[in-house]
């Protein structure tokens, strides 16, 4: 997968330039500005009928942000220094997961609130976990609660928990959002296959 490595303008950064360097001018160096990738589809299934959309996912306040959490103990939080994504979380996972089911080629549409598109289900998720581990074996680990809501008579269809890992190869901020960028892309292509299973 390729992650889009950007500065807080949108340039492209230097994958070497360190989040605590400074510039010749004195102030603080900008700091390593990330996205996530959406995965490509390994299969492709019949096209279905039913248009979908993608609703922003909830979070609680340390995941709703653009702060990159890694966690070096049970219950404490804390945020990868040099480094933030690109908008706040929610808006990305909803981007990189719109992108997953359009790339699937399973659905007849799929589109974010606003779009205009007439909707037979949403994909209503929820960012429980996005975040790195440091105490002992480091690894990303992301858990997407998701509901699957029959856009007609508004009644949930199913619901489930997808949680993916991947472990951190490697050292610096680079290291941290490929494996966090792995797990996402292994949750949102089982989010993909749940869906077109159940519709």
């Amino acid at each position: 997968m390729n992650i889009r490595k950007l500065t807080a303008t949108g340039a492209v950064l230097a994958l070497g330039l360190s989040g605590c360097a400074l510039f010749p001018g004195g102030g603080p160096a900008p700091l390593d500005t990330f996205e996530l990738s959406a995965p490509p589809s390994s299969e492709r299934a019949a096209l279905s009928k039913r248009q979908i959309l993608i609703a922003e996912p909830g979070a609680l306040k340390a995941l709703d942000g653009e702060n990159i959490v890694i966690k070096p103990a049970p219950g404490v939080i804390q945020y990868l220094k040099g480094a933030q994504w690109a908008d706040r979380l929610p808006r990305i996972v909803q981007a990189r997961l719109a992108e997953t089911f359009q790339r699937s080629g399973s659905f007849a549409g799929v589109g974010k609130p606003g779009e205009g598109l007439a909707i037979d289900y949403q994909v209503i998720a929820e960012i429980r976990a996005f975040e790195i581990q440091v105490s002992g074996t480091r690894q990303a680990e992301v858990e997407l609660f998701v509901r699957l809501l029959n856009d007609r008579n508004g009644v949930v269809r199913a619901s489930r928990s997808f949680q993916a890992s991947a472990p951190v190869s490697g050292s610096g901020n680079d290291a941290y959002i490929r494996a966090l960028d792995r797990a996402f892309g292994q949750a949102a292509l089982d989010i993909v296959s749940w869906t077109d299973s159940l519709i």
